[in-house]
């Protein structure tokens, strides 16, 4: 017997929403951790991103103005 036939037999409610919420109550702290992991991990990305474009951003400013400046370059 496979999983087919055994939910083959049982009532639309028990498959669409009683597994369901037996899952999440089972793996709710799991599923928990796993999100909170990837939005955490994007955020430091996006800071990471933001600071190294800010960095470039000044690097280039200041050396632009100096090259100018001087006229050596």
């Amino acid at each position: 017997m496979d999983a087919k036939e055994t939910l083959s037999g049982l009532p639309w409610w028990v498959k669409w929403i009683a597994i369901p919420v037996i899952a999440l109550v089972v793996f709710g702290g799991l599923i928990t951790a796993v999100i909170g992991f990837i939005v955490g991990l994007l955020f430091k990305v996006l800071v990471f991103a933001a600071l190294v474009g800010g960095v470039i951003f000044l690097v280039r400013r200041f050396t632009s103005a100096s090259s100018s400046s001087r006229g050596d370059w």
